[in-house]
């Protein structure tokens, strides 16, 4: 259950508060609808969760709609999402076609209240061309892409560009992943929520009931990476990287993640990754279900150091957070996680399995250097990525669009 917006006011100060109550005000009663792909897994049904919640309480009419679809169309969008974060895919006349088809069965279940909206805000490629199933739509439609667009795959790029090119706006990142569109697009990345389950303050008690539960060895440095089990956040990278450093130092490794109901890739990313651990007692693979948020808490509270050595990525919600719980991280060298982890300051940027065990050694040689850099991570997530920032940009973008505000790249 997220915290009413008033209790955001001991972290980050009632002139906040009152900025968003005020903004809120002048929205008010305004239809919002969002619409994803899954209800649970990954960081946008995160975010949507909170988002929904909070601009209800500052009273905006606000709801949250999930399409759905069979499982090919999910092994689609999965390709689809590939070739949009770079990859050479093969899609056919008839995979499109399955995609426009799902797309045409939600609409119809959908239709009566997105086209009464005010806004409708669609996220990710999945319901990507429900607006053009929509033709009397009221409000304005603004397309929200996730996922690191800055090299995208071109056949895949140009059919969803499409659908895309006839919203009002859309929504970025970063100006990196920025593309070529005849409409405004404004920049707003993503962030947590720091009362969560996943990011409040956890009991010293509880985080050694979580320490046993997986045998974790509390006298040997720990390692942690928590993502979904997909080939872009490169978890046999970071066993690989663990398996130089334990040639000089006796640590451990958790890779903890579970899937998406819209990611059908899960399982053989699973198989790689226990194929790489070859029983090695100190890789713990953990496969945990949507809602285990406390578990994942503890985790990341446990680390020495926080990993996410991605290919692609987004933003990376599980860098920021590490670094909301003092952890300094180490992360790939690639979109969104480039946002967060400031090299020598909030962590280290790496591109390879042996960067990455460089930067690890280096920890474990200065581990004063852990602490200071896990502080500075702290407040950087304090200034930049917590959900009230979000919440304020997207209602100056709402204020935005609302009004006809015309431009290219707004920073909102």
């Amino acid at each position: 259950m997220s915290a009413p917006i008033a209790a955001y006011e001991g972290i980050l100060g009632s002139s906040v508060v009152t900025q968003l109550r005020r903004l809120g005000g002048k929205l008010r009663g305004i239809r919002v609808v969002h619409v994803n792909s899954t209800r649970e897994g990954g960081g946008v049904a995160e975010i949507l969760d909170w988002m929904t919640f909070l601009m209800r309480d500052l009273g905006l009419d606000a709801s949250w709609e999930v399409i759905h679809g069979t499982q090919r169309f999910f092994e689609i969008t999965k390709a689809i999402h590939n070739g949009l974060q770079g990859k050479s895919v093969t899609l056919s006349k008839k995979d499109w076609r399955i995609y426009q088809d799902v797309n045409e069965q939600n609409a119809e279940r959908l239709r009566a209240s997105l086209e009464a909206a005010d806004i409708v805000v669609i996220h990710d490629p999945q319901p990507a061309c429900l607006l053009k199933l929509c033709p009397n739509r009221k409000g304005k439609w603004i397309w929200r892409g996730h996922i690191d667009f800055s090299r995208p795959f071109g056949p895949v790029w140009k059919m969803i560009r499409s659908y895309v090119e006839k919203y009002d706006a859309s929504i970025f990142s970063m100006s990196e992943f920025a593309q070529p569109l005849p409409h405004p697009q404004f920049l707003i990345p993503p962030s947590i929520d720091p009362l969560s389950e996943k990011n409040r303050d956890i009991d010293p008690a509880e985080l050694e009931t979580v320490r046993a539960e997986y045998r974790l060895d509390p006298e040997r440095p720990l390692l942690v990476q928590v993502s979904r089990f997909d080939r872009f956040k490169d978890p046999v990278g970071v066993i690989r990287a663990y398996r130089m450093v334990r040639k000089v130092a006796p640590v451990q490794l958790v890779l903890a993640g579970g899937g998406a109901t819209d990611d059908p890739e899960g399982k053989a990313v699973v198989e790689e990754v226990m194929e790489e651990a070859d029983r090695d007692p100190d890789i713990h693979v953990l496969l945990l279900p949507p809602d285990a948020h406390k578990t994942i808490n503890a985790l990341q509270r446990l680390a020495d150091i926080v990993l996410q050595k991605s290919t692609r990525e987004g933003f990376g919600l599980t860098v920021t957070e590490g670094m909301w719980k003092g952890k300094p991280v180490i992360g790939g060298d690639v979109g969104g996680i480039r946002l967060q982890v400031v090299n020598h300051h909030t962590g280290f940027l790496v591109n390879t399995p042996e960067g990455a065990a460089h930067r690890i050694r280096y920890f474990l040689h200065h581990r004063n250097r852990i602490k200071e850099m896990g502080e500075v991570a702290r407040e950087f997530v304090r200034e930049n990525f917590l959900l009230t920032r979000h919440l304020r940009d997207y209602l100056t973008l709402f204020l935005t669009i609302r009004s006809g505000r015309n431009g290219r790249i707004l920073y909102v």
